[in-house]
């Protein structure tokens, strides 16, 4: 079996084994990890043996003892004919030719939108399971699971706005969840108890089951604000009947309590993934052009990598002369290094001020950068004309400027960025500018945080600053945000006391009503719009009061962070009308910079 993400066929082939006479002590299975080989070759020797089924899964976790399993199939002369050998893994290019020869290969594809996802959910729950539970909300309790199973995986087709990581989420945990529904459910019904013990089940679903496999803090809220949305009394509240979502043309509801075949009815009537409207999982219909777009960007991603190196360029000229043309021109634009030595000297007498260190740390890294930058443009140029040997780095870096992309020694040491050849040099000359400004006319009044390599050290330096003004003591201050109603820099006539103002953010997944000062809805096609500056200030924790507001992420790109955590700068702080589950579910963010 070669496995997908949401896809476990483990479930599917104990219900075979049991089907056919081979459950029990005659099914052994296992996960392959380190140190599992000499127990998995001991388990397919006396299953071949013996007749019985082995399972291995996750082959792809010991790739090396793949090959030893290669050679232990090729030496069974006479297996028992009850013998099957199953295995599991991921796609891979180290998985033994040999074993894929001899193999029938099934792929398992986690259903696509909501409505196939549902359908797959209830096929594995039958008519005995529903009614061995006697509570009466546990038919509803499991159609509500089963949607928001459906939920949780069909988030991951809009990106980042959906999920910041991809969560492998499967049957599994809809399996587990469902018990625990019917345990607690029965339990309460024994009981005699009126009612339902809501906090833990969402709980137990929630944090444990699902909130177990997330790894980033905003798509845990996330999950979590599906359970408070979802499973409550007010499911079964006859004056103001429950929707999931509901418009002039669909409705998704729960239907009401009867046998199982009640329920798939009402979710073959759902509308197919053609209709299916991103509205249904609580974002914005923009979220639909978002895939779309980063759908045909990695396509011509591709196509880009794919065309002949022997290609012309523009006018008729040949490969190495357009990439020769265009380092000669991003030379050209490369500003003059600063005076680091006479900077130190000024922060010294400074006496170290946390600022002007920041400004003297940030030089240094772009000092190196450009650097770097010039240096390979020179070897670069001498490796097309043949006056030194093309390595693969720079052969790498004639490739990206041909492509018009950033190449990737130059990426480890910008900024984190997304952006293109062309917008990233508009890029790099507004930070040349700022970093200019800063050092001869000092602190700018309003700050470009996109155009610092580590914006996280300048607001550590804010909040350090203003805790050597008042004797705050620095584990007790934090930083909360409040946007204003200026839109350009050039508005702002009077530095900030405590703090500063930033300029450049943009917003993702929402609008900002500068009329009303708070987060409104999208309007329709505009997918990120440019936010008004920004104050951050520093302030002691137990005097930090905040109503009526919703904290968001603020990253640093459009991809927002990886599974690592890589790419998140601080929470920031923006005033609502609205309850903030709806801006939750909507995939709010703010970031320093796009990838236009």
């Amino acid at each position: 079996f070669v496995l997908s993400p949401g896809a476990d066929p483990a479930s599917d082939i104990f219900k075979l084994a049991n089907k056919v006479g081979m459950g029990g002590p005659k099914m052994k299975f296992m996960a392959l990890g380190q140190g599992q080989g000499p127990v998995a070759q001991s388990m397919l020797e006396m299953g071949a043996q013996r007749g019985h089924w082995v399972m291995l899964q996750n082959c792809h976790l010991l790739p090396n003892w793949l090959k030893t399993l290669e050679k232990l199939l090729e030496q069974l002369t006479n297996p028992s004919a009850d013998f099957r050998l199953w295995l599991t893994t991921d796609p891979t290019p180290k998985f033994p030719i040999g074993i894929l020869q001899r193999s029938l290969k099934v792929v398992t594809e986690p259903p696509n939108g909501l409505r196939l996802n549902m359908l797959a959910s209830y096929s594995k729950v039958s008519e005995e399971t529903l009614a061995r539970c006697p509570h009466p909300a546990f038919r509803s309790c499991v159609f509500v699971l089963a949607f928001f199973h459906a939920v949780v995986q069909e988030r991951r087709k809009y990106g980042k706005v959906g999920w910041n990581v991809r969560y492998d989420y499967n049957d599994s945990d809809f399996a587990v969840s469902l018990r625990l529904i019917d345990t607690y459910l029965e339990k309460a019904h024994n009981n005699g108890d009126t009612t339902i013990p809501w906090d833990t089940l969402r709980y137990l679903v929630g944090e444990v089951m699902y909130g177990g496999r997330v790894t980033d803090d905003a798509d845990r809220i996330i999950v979590e604000t599906y359970m408070q949305e979802y499973l409550g009394d007010f499911l079964f509240d006859t004056f103001q009947p429950f929707h999931f979502y509901k418009d002039s043309q669909v409705d998704y509801s729960i239907p009401e309590r009867g046998h199982r075949d009640v329920y798939i009815k009402a979710i073959e009537a759902m509308p197919g993934i053609e209709s299916q409207t991103p509205e249904v999982f609580g974002l914005h219909p923009n979220a639909e052009i978002n895939y779309l777009t980063t759908a045909s960007k990695t396509l011509w991603k591709d196509l880009l990598d794919l065309q002949p190196r022997s290609a012309a360029g523009s006018g008729g000229i040949t490969r190495e002369e357009y990439i020769a043309s265009v380092a000669s021109g991003i030379q050209a634009k490369q500003p003059p290094l600063f005076d680091l030595n006479k900077l130190r000297k000024e922060l010294e007498a400074d006496g170290f001020s946390p600022v002007f260190v920041v400004l003297v740390q940030e030089l240094e890294r772009w000092e190196r950068l450009n650097v770097k930058m010039n240096k390979s443009l020179v070897q670069l140029k001498k490796a097309l004309v043949g006056e030194i040997a093309m390595s693969n780095e720079l052969d790498a870096l004639g490739t990206a400027l041909f492509n018009g992309q950033l190449p990737d020694m130059w990426r480890k040491l910008t900024p984190q960025t997304e952006k293109m050849l062309g917008s990233w040099v508009l890029f790099h000359e507004r930070r040349n500018k700022q970093y200019k400004a800063w050092a001869e006319e000092g602190e700018p009044m309003v700050m470009w945080l996109s155009g610092l390599s580590i914006p996280e050290t300048y607001t550590a330096a804010l909040v350090q600053t203003t805790c050597r003004r008042y004797g705050w003591p620095l584990d007790k201050s934090t930083l909360y945000t409040k946007v204003t109603k200026y839109t350009s820099a050039s508005q702002v006539t009077k530095r900030l006391k405590d703090g500063c103002y930033v300029e450049g953010l943009y917003i993702e997944g929402a609008a900002w009503s500068v009329d009303r000062m708070c987060l409104e809805r999208q309007p329709p096609k505009v997918l990120v719009q440019e936010l008004p500056i920004m104050q951050i200030i520093p302030v002691e924790l137990n005097k930090l009061k905040l109503a009526g507001t919703i904290q968001v992420p603020l990253y640093i790109t459009q991809q927002r962070r990886n599974a690592m955590g890589v790419g998140m700068m601080m929470p920031a702080d923006l005033d609502t009308g609205d309850h903030p589950s709806h801006w939750v579910l909507q995939g709010v963010a703010l970031m320093l910079n796009t990838d236009a």
